[in-house]
């Protein structure tokens, strides 16, 4: 198995170059090449995954994107997103496009375990598979590993890998869209420390050629319907819980509350950041109840690890200042040993 190596020139960052020429003798034997990403999808994980499909189809490569479940209608705007399959609608069709692949990318997931149903199948496959992805602690299943935890997202990374198997001239305005989509809503509208001066160069080189930013931030912030709104409305006002003394704060929202509000995928995007953002909070936690599982989101400013808590304590992972969990226990029992957990921070979230 290759990893992942980043070398310096010129100040700039880069993926290795025999990594990229192994890549590069994969894609051009491939047939058949598969692009999934996590259960879940987000702005990072639909973003990366169009763009290299745009990217590959551009070198004349068939390329398909299957996503686990279906994601926010927010990023249903983005070119090629008409031809995404989701494995939870089309089980059958999608298991049989898994089968005849002949090479498969990971994006912006490190396990095949965060692809929820589509595991299985994918666990199958003969194919080598490709993994490009910032998370911490990859797996060893692909034949080639990209994967860099210093970079903001994923799509950071695709436009990376594009530009060193040399193909940055086919970066259009569509494959620049999705890249900059995935850029802003994982780097937090490049508010996170992850934020880099490549993170920097690399819109700066998007802009320069073409790439209508505004475009991309409204077609993702600015186009709320009614009802999430007042799904936050609610959220902030009546199911918002400070831990005093603790520097934490807890959000929930049971399946009830989502359902009276006609949730869909998406409506509860950045609302941990919410919390997070009141002085003296340092750690946030989103706790949503599904239909088998909660699912939790964790935020931390400074230097509190939610990326080793939410592995501690409920299995999970991500990043040192996002990460993300389930729980097969109740709402009311999660949560329950959520605060237990959080007592024992007390003077590491006292900062």
């Amino acid at each position: 198995m290759l990893y992942f190596n980043i070398y310096f020139s010129q100040n700039i960052f880069s993926l290795d170059p025999k990594q990229l020429a192994q890549a590069r003798s994969l894609i051009d034997s491939a047939q058949n090449i598969l692009i999934t990403t996590h259960r879940s999808p987000d702005g990072d994980a639909i973003g990366s995954s169009l763009a290299l499909m745009l990217f590959l189809k551009r070198l004349g490569k068939s390329s398909t994107v299957i996503v686990p479940n279906d994601y926010p209608q927010f990023l249903n705007w983005m070119a090629g997103q008409d031809e995404i399959l989701v494995f939870e609608e089309k089980e059958a069709a999608c298991a049989e496009i898994i089968r005849v692949s002949d090479l498969i990318f990971s994006l912006d997931y490190n396990v095949l375990h965060r692809t929820g149903d589509m595991a299985a199948e994918l666990a199958k496959s003969s194919a080598p598979f490709i993994l490009i992805d910032h998370h911490q602690q990859p797996g060893d299943y692909p034949e080639v590993t990209f994967s860099d935890t210093a970079s903001c997202s994923t799509c950071q990374m695709i436009f990376e890998f594009i530009d060193g198997l040399g193909h940055k001239d086919l970066i259009d305005s569509e494959i620049a869209e999705c890249i900059y989509c995935g850029i802003m809503t994982d780097s937090g509208s490049f508010r996170f420390p992850s934020v880099t001066p490549e993170t920097h160069r690399i819109v700066a080189s998007l802009i320069e050629e073409g790439l209508d930013h505004a475009k991309v931030h409204r077609n993702v912030y600015d186009t709320n319907l009614l009802d999430r709104l007042k799904l936050l409305g609610y959220a902030l006002s009546n199911k918002l819980q400070v831990m005093d003394g603790h520097h934490a704060a807890i959000i929930t929202l049971s399946k009830n509350e989502l359902e009276k509000h006609n949730y869909r995928p998406g409506d509860t995007e950045g609302l941990v950041n919410y919390a997070l953002s009141m002085q003296g909070i340092n750690l946030a936690v989103f706790v949503r109840e599904g239909n088998n599982q909660v699912k939790m989101s964790f935020r931390s400013k400074g230097s509190f690890d939610v990326n080793q808590f939410a592995r501690t304590h409920f299995h999970g992972g991500g990043h040192k200042n996002a990460a993300g969990a389930s729980s097969s226990r109740s709402l009311e029992d999660t949560v329950a040993k959520l605060k237990t957990d959080i007592q024992q921070y007390t003077d590491q979230l006292n900062y």
